[in-house]
């Protein structure tokens, strides 16, 4: 008889079991991720009616090789864009909740008596929501339009984030076993570090790699080329002592940003789903029922915290970042759940075998119970934010109206911001980017080139000399690289300001030249290393021409794949019938457009330009095929279909203006800004229609800060006092001209 290996006895069993327990999921209109739990305490040892899984050692390894890949599959619809993206508001409520959970989670580990540890992994359980649970209930509900549903993605992209540096920081505490704030730091900085290295090479390397290869690469090859990436990146983050799970979420972040991405993640898919299945399996198999019974009151008093703490939390975080009591209310009740990474916290505990043995069962069995309550809660949502208005102070009330207006409206984007956003981005970049190559240097290049040349000083001098080329453009960047030029140059125009500007110009050579010589000292005496870093630095000045277009290839590659996945969406909507040469475009009609308010018939469309105008979209509304009687409104997305010549002909008319507009005034840059009334400006003591701003900025009043109170839209008669913060909407280098007058000069 052939002799059949306890592995694949026991994955029959386990995909049998899920396999079954889901269908009966799926009709019940229940998360999968529940079946495949119930499955596995089905198959686990707890259980006694079914057969049981043999060699659980062997299931766990396959459960790591699935946490590897649902990480790597989150990591593809994460995308570090989108977390530029999410905005403040969605940043602060994630940040609000996870702190305030993970305070409550160990103070509620404390009160029910439990370990240090106990409590400090059930507060990274519980500060973390769940992405799939609460997408599946958005589609089933049909809320993903609604705006508090883009607030929650924002809330879920952040904290896949803190997700990931919670497992950093649950890791470096479980090893030391105690608060230690310098190892805490080291290993936040360290993972910041290797989080900038991965995602500046990840982008400059894999996006062009995909793309030189595509021809050679079909969905076969794809997928293989694919997962071996995300397994390289999971053996070189755990050579650095990061988990496995860090390393596959961050390649799968840096392919969200290739024109493959989409393909990618459909392709994984049935590798996460099937991994994945066995992952939760594992989960279920850890489940002991009497444990569960056992720990009955602290399961209700934990689903109760998660449940409280969650939506008073993020209703807390909305209301500071100005969205809104309903807004507020109905995000925090759609965020009430634990789920994926909260069973990845709790598995971290038990393999770094520093917590108890009922923590598990006790996380998955709250996930379970708010699982179940997501939808409910996200349908009770409305009526209760609702009731909240009602029952609020009216004065309540429009306090928090006001404060939501001006946090919405109220921003700035001085030329100082500009400016030390651009200083503080490069010097960290370029500073990381350095450091990397030393260090490589120091580890990899330095032994090879010894054994190569086989002389200590020779090699010493080869290595050097290869990093110094290797550094030079980002040395340049650093030291003498302007990216706000234009507001730089705007400040300078103030004499008041530019100590500052030179001072932060020479910091910037002073810290290359610290990079050199912290190179060079390496290899070199330390007076050796000074002089030749001033030598370096003065030849890249001389040579700052070659060497800039240099770094501007770089720069350009790097922006290139960075923006290719949006350059490739924008360019599927030109699409082109190849045999016929022609192409099916769209055109968004300008306010000013000569077609705005005309019918089809009246346009003649067809007659004059030999195209056809397939759809026109109106916001919500599709009209498909539009009849010769539709009129065309500003605002409309007008798809035509023609060959080339005739659609450039028709995009001359589209955008030219109606003959009944008045010509355009010389267009200015027009931006919010703030100036301060202090006691030599003009403004002080005049109102506002008495100060001429109107006529000296070409700009508006929109709002005035008098003695730390807000006034929206102030009226006319309103008078300048000394202190005043006063927000105007024009032209920018205008505001600056009438903030520098002083004792009543008159701005030219």
């Amino acid at each position: 008889m052939t002799h059949l290996p306890h592995l694949i006895i026991d994955l029959g069993l386990i995909l049998a079991a899920a396999g079954l327990i889901t269908l009966i999921f799926k009709r019940l209109k229940q998360p999968l991720v529940l079946g495949y739990i119930i499955a596995g305490l089905l198959v686990g040892p707890h259980f006694d009616l079914l057969p049981t899984v043999i060699e659980t050692e062997n299931i766990t390894i396959w459960a790591e090789i699935g946490v590897i890949f649902l990480l790597f599959s989150l990591g593809l619809e994460f995308s570090f864009k989108k977390l530029v993206k999410v905005g403040g508001a969605s940043s602060i409520m994630a940040l609000f909740e996870v702190v305030i959970m993970l305070v409550l989670g160990y103070l509620t580990g404390k009160l029910l008596g439990w370990s240090t540890m106990d409590s400090i992994f059930l507060g990274g359980i519980l500060s973390i929501s769940s992405t799939t649970i609460i997408i599946r209930a958005f589609d089933e509900l049909g809320v993903k339009t609604q705006r508090f549903a883009g607030l929650v993605f924002g809330i879920l992209i952040v904290e896949d984030l803190v997700a990931i540096l919670l497992l950093v920081l649950l890791s470096t505490l479980a090893v030391s076993q105690q608060f230690a704030g310098t190892e805490m730091l080291q290993a936040v900085l360290k993972l910041a570090f290797f989080l900038v290295v991965w995602f500046l090479g990840g982008i400059f390397l894999i996006p062009t790699f995909l793309r030189k290869a595509s021809k050679l690469m079909n969905d076969e090859t794809l997928l293989i080329v694919s997962l071996a990436l995300c397994l390289l990146m999971v053996i070189l983050a755990a050579q650095v002592g990061f988990s496995p799970a860090l390393g596959a979420f961050i390649m799968g972040s840096i392919l969200a940003e290739t024109t493959k991405a989409e393909k990618i993640e459909h392709l994984v898919a049935s590798v996460k789903d099937l991994f994945g299945a066995i992952f939760f399996v594992s989960v279920g198999m850890l489940i002991n029922p009497s444990i569960i019974l056992t720990y009955a009151g602290p399961i209700v008093i934990i689903t109760l915290v998660t449940i409280i703490g969650k939506v008073v939390s993020i209703t807390g975080g909305g209301l500071v970042a100005g969205q809104g009591v309903k807004t507020s209310v109905k995000s925090g009740m759609s965020v009430s759940q634990i789920g994926e990474f909260s069973f990845i916290i709790a598995t971290l505990g038990l393999t770094l075998n520093v917590t108890s043995e009922f923590l598990y069962p006790v996380a998955v069995a709250v996930s379970a119970i708010t699982t179940f309550t997501t939808p409910y809660m996200i349908k009770l949502s409305d009526p209760l934010s609702n009731t909240i208005e009602k029952i609020l102070p009216s004065r309540w009330r429009a306090s928090l109206n006001e404060y939501s207006s001006g946090a919405q409206t109220i921003a700035t984007t001085s030329d100082w911001q500009l400016v030390l956003k651009g200083y503080v981005i490069n010097l960290v970049v370029y500073s990381v980017l350095i450091i990397a190559m030393v260090l490589l240097s120091a580890q990899f290049l330095d032994p090879f080139m010894t054994n190569l040349i086989g002389h200590d000083q020779l090699a010493d001098v080869a290595t050097a000399t290869v990093t110094l080329l290797g550094m030079a453009p980002f040395l340049w960047a650093l030291a003498l690289h302007h990216p706000q030029k234009e507001a730089q140059g705007r400040i300078w125009a103030n004499r008041n300001y530019r100590s500052l500007i030179l001072v932060m110009e020479f910091s910037k050579i002073a810290i290359s030249i610290m990079f050199i010589t912290f190179l060079l000292d390496r290899f070199f005496s330390i007076q050796v290393a000074i002089v030749a870093g001033l030598v370096i630095i003065a030849a890249m000045i001389i040579f700052s021409r070659r060497i800039q277009q240099f770094y501007t290839r770089i720069e350009n590659r790097f922006m290139s794949n960075l923006n290719a996945r949006e350059i490739n969406e924008a360019e599927k909507r030109h699409h082109t019938l190849t045999p016929w040469n022609v192409h099916l475009t769209s055109f968004e009609v300008q306010p000013e457009s000569a077609v705005v308010g005309r019918t089809l018939a009246e346009l003649q469309i067809r007659e004059k330009f030999g195209i056809n105008v397939a759809v026109i979209e109106r916001g919500k509304r599709t009209i498909m095929p539009p009849t010769r009687q539709e009129h065309i409104f500003p605002g409309d997305k007008l798809y035509v279909f023609g060959f080339e010549e005739q659609v450039e002909a028709f995009r001359v008319f589209i955008e030219s203006p109606s003959p009944d507009s008045a010509p355009d005034e010389a267009k200015e840059e027009i931006k919010l800004q703030k100036m301060v009334v202090s006691k030599g400006s003009p403004l002080l003591h005049k109102t506002i229609l008495e100060s001429g701003v109107r006529e000296k900025t070409k700009g508006l009043i929109v709002g005035i800060e008098k003695n730390g109170k807000r006034i929206l839209n102030p009226d006319s008669g309103l008078s300048f006092e000394n202190g005043d913060i006063v927000w105007i909407v024009g032209s920018p280098w205008r505001i600056k001209q009438l903030e520098a007058t002083r004792d009543g000069e008159i701005a030219s």
